[in-house]
């Protein structure tokens, strides 16, 4: 017998499942914020996390519990948006599903069942944050954190991250490839697989690290090639987007979601960390890349794009947003799907004109603060000019 809990927690789901998603009052001129996450634990189907059971679950326990929907992989098929997201359980392991919806900014429902990855890795503890690449070879490959143990140490906590590899034509049927192998990095995670071939090769973008959590001598956003997406092998990374002094990448940087083909260049939505009394703080950024040599970038612009805003810093890791998950429509229309403080998944949208705009006329960081101000001075200086006419 069914649990009658279980028909009122439905009702109650339902709504949420069908609310429809509106624009804030946010304006920037850049994008569009919306007022509901697209995605979080509360649209978690509820047979994921109960025992429907009346006679085993009198109580109607959750038996597993999810704590957290995030950092999302998203790709558009026959016009319809599938998310990939990052769910992590109340036992603190991660695992993928797949969410489908119409509109893209609300009415996501997930599939029957969560992603059963092939289970190639015994050393493999946790898997998150999948970027989903279209590749021009026709397969739609998932890259991941690949995270086990570190044996070398005495410390529960220390962890070796690496990049996995899966590839779909379907978002159904899973094949697991080898993981990537970086000859000069020992560790790497937010490893993203570029769409086209470049030279003949595969292209990824790259995080140098030396160990789990700082990234050490790893100087930015990495690029390289292999010859076999079967044997994934990068002998040489050179830095993309590197980190730099008292900026918004300082700590540490990120590649995001599959970057958008522009006819000016290639636009990246990635992420870069600081440090600060409070903790780290994760905010996204823009930058583009040559057409013809995506590890060389043409265009920069000063700060972040897009930082955690009210509700968004508050969460499990606050002060946070992440991005892995973008959609680029034949429209020129842009999904930017991003998480708040590792808890629940939110869309911001804009269009590729407006992107490069952005990114093309937007002025660089000047790096010190007496030529941020002469920057600022001549914006002034322009402006009042033109308001006196």
């Amino acid at each position: 017998m069914i649990h009658e809990k279980y028909f009122e927690l439905l009702d109650e789901q339902e709504k949420i499942l069908t609310r429809k998603n509106k624009k804030s009052d946010f304006y920037n001129g850049i994008f569009d914020r919306y007022e509901y996450p697209v995605l979080d634990r509360s649209m978690i189907p509820l047979h994921w996390k109960y025992d429907l059971n009346k006679e085993t679950n009198p109580f109607f326990m959750e038996r597993l519990g999810v704590n957290a929907v995030m950092n999302s992989g998203a790709i558009e098929l026959n016009g319809k948006f599938y998310l990939v997201p990052r769910v992590e359980g109340n036992d603190r392991k991660s695992f993928f599903a797949v969410a489908e919806s119409d509109s893209g900014i609300d009415g996501f429902r997930f599939w029957d069942k969560p992603i059963l990855l092939p289970d190639t890795c015994p050393e493999e503890t946790n898997v998150y944050d999948m970027r989903l690449t279209k590749h021009e070879d026709g397969w739609i490959y998932g890259v991941f954190c690949s995270e086990s143990k570190d044996k070398t140490v005495n410390d529960l906590s220390a962890a070796v991250a690496a990049a996995g590899i899966v590839r779909t034509k379907d978002l159904k049927t899973w094949e697991r490839l080898p993981n990537l192998k970086t000859l000069n990095s020992p560790q790497q995670r937010n490893v993203l697989l570029h769409p086209e071939f470049i030279n003949g090769k595969y292209a990824f973008y790259t995080r140098p690290m030396d160990d789990f959590i700082e990234t050490g001598s790893g100087g930015g956003i990495g690029f390289g090639l292999c010859d076999d997406i079967t044997n994934p092998v990068i002998d040489q990374e050179i830095i993309t987007s590197p980190r730099r002094y008292h900026t918004i990448t300082e700590a540490k940087n990120g590649a995001g979601a599959t970057p958008i083909k522009t006819p000016k260049g290639w636009i990246h939505v990635a992420h870069g960390v600081r440090n600060t009394a409070a903790g780290l703080r994760y905010v996204l950024y823009v930058f583009a890349t040559d057409l013809n040599d995506p590890s060389k970038v043409i265009a920069e612009p000063s700060g972040f794009f897009l930082a955690p805003l009210g509700k968004e810093r508050v969460g499990d890791v606050s002060n946070v947003v992440f991005s892995n998950g973008l959609i680029a429509r034949a429209d020129g229309s842009v999904y930017i799907y991003y998480a708040s403080s590792d808890t629940r998944l939110h869309v911001a949208t804009t269009t590729v004109e407006k992107l490069m705009d952005y990114c093309f006329n937007t002025p660089k960081d000047p790096l010190r603060s007496v030529d941020c101000v002469k920057q600022r001075i001549e914006l002034i200086d322009r402006n009042v000019a033109l308001l006196k006419k």
